[in-house]
């Protein structure tokens, strides 16, 4: 007699197993494209900020150059003439920081 190979059949415990390692595959994948979109958006949000950010200091440096120039002497000496003011270089006081 030949002896032949029996197939065992595959037992529920197997089928279970197989269906576990399927759902954990296909569910690894899903993560991943959740996580990718929800990185790519929070990557969008923070160039935004920067964007906002770098807009901010560059309409504050604007300002900055608006004060400094309002606070010259020069301009001081010509506000103060316009208001018929005389300029008494006694009375001036310098502070330094």
């Amino acid at each position: 007699m030949k002896n032949k190979k029996r197939r065992k059949p595959i037992t529920k415990g197997e089928i279970c197993l197989y269906l576990l390692m399927f759902i954990c595959f296909i569910s690894t994948f899903v993560v991943q494209i959740f996580c990718g979109a929800s990185i790519s958006n929070l990557s969008m949000s923070v160039e935004k900020v920067r964007y906002e950010i770098d807009a901010q200091d560059k309409k504050n440096e604007s300002l900055v150059m608006k004060v400094n120039e309002l606070t010259s002497f020069d301009k001081v000496k010509e506000v103060v003439s316009d208001m018929g003011l005389a300029y008494n270089n006694d009375n001036v006081i310098v502070i330094n920081d």
